[in-house]
């Protein structure tokens, strides 16, 4: 009774705390609630800031400073900047390393979740997340010393003999390549190289995600494993490893140091994938700290919200892709 006197005399705030310290749940919830409210503001504040602090080079060139069909410029002295160039060397390099980077990752992810013995997966799959644990400056200084000399010029010399002569083609392929091998073509090969292990480790969740009982099911129907694997497993993760191309694609399109090192960071090259140019993230990684004007300075913050609303625009495709075939598959 004295216990129960004792109880009901504290004051109110005092048992409504008590309450919810004994309701961990609630507390729980609340921080988690606070910390993604706080990524959000986060995100939005830097979406702000960033369209802020570009405000002077929109109004001063308007939609023609992305437009691909208003002659490229980028002279700082005159104050004149035109960013085409600059997304056109995101663009293709990260195209480029994308065809080449998927049927390598979708076939080492296979071979990883269906075809390699269990002593051999530890290992492989430990070599293919540290691949992606190597820093971007690692794979630019390798790539100048070693892979432009040694792979990008001997190939880019082949191209510019062949495809760089078939009229038509080349726009894209006309040579010949600068001796040091820098150039969009081995920034392309670079970002191969940075977002198989991206591509390989999402693919490979994707795939081992996938029912045990869809692979029985087609191998009592009498298909091969081969047969299984082309027409049963990969038709039904489909969205989910289409997001890991786009998670790919999204980490190629805003690489900085390692596209830096090796692209050549010129305007002057054209089109063609065998000349140096510049990516939306290396102009601004060469730039900025230099920027000769508060017009330059915006042109490039102008650039970042490109930059910005791309990659945001892609993860967001990836994350909901790969939601989706996780949740049809828990579904069955």
């Amino acid at each position: 009774m004295a216990n129960l006197k004792a109880i009901k005399r504290r004051p109110r705030w005092y048992n409504k705390i008590g309450y919810w310290l004994q309701h961990g749940d609630r507390i729980w919830k609340a921080l988690l609630f606070l910390s993604s409210l706080l990524i959000v503001s986060l995100v939005v504040w830097i979406a702000w800031r960033l369209w802020y602090q570009s405000t002077l080079s929109r109004h001063q060139f308007g939609w023609a400073f992305i437009s691909p069909w208003v002659p490229s410029s980028w002279n700082p002295a005159l104050d004149k900047f035109q960013a085409w160039p600059s997304i056109y060397g995101s663009l293709i390099t990260s195209v480029i390393a994308l065809i080449l980077a998927i049927p390598f990752s979708l076939g080492i992810a296979i071979f990883l979740a269906e075809l390699a013995p269990a002593y051999a997966r530890p290992p492989l799959n430990y070599m293919i997340e540290m691949l992606a644990a190597v820093p971007s400056v690692v794979y630019g200084l390798w790539g100048i010393y070693v892979f432009l000399p040694l792979i990008v010029v001997p190939i880019g010399e082949v191209i510019a003999k062949t495809a760089g002569q078939i009229p038509g083609l080349t726009t894209f392929f006309g040579g010949p390549m600068p001796v040091s091998g820098l150039s969009r073509f081995g920034a392309a090969l670079i970002l191969t190289i940075m977002i198989t292990p991206t591509i390989t480790a999402v693919s490979r969740d994707v795939l081992l995600a996938i029912p045990q009982s869809q692979r029985e099911a087609s191998l009592a129907l009498g298909a091969t494993q081969w047969e299984t694997i082309w027409n049963v497993l990969i038709p039904y993760g489909l969205s989910g490893i289409l997001g890991a191309v786009i998670l790919g694609f999204g980490r190629a399109i805003g690489e900085t140091m390692a596209v830096t090192m090796v692209i050549g960071n010129t305007t002057g090259g054209g089109y063609s994938i065998l000349k140096p140019g510049y990516t939306m993230a290396s102009i601004i990684a060469n730039e900025f700290a230099e920027a000769v004007s508060d017009l330059h300075a915006s042109a490039l913050i102008e650039i970042g919200v490109v930059l910005f609303v791309t990659t945001l625009l892609l993860n967001a495709i990836a994350r909901w892709l790969v939601w989706n075939v996780n949740h049809r598959t828990m579904g069955r």
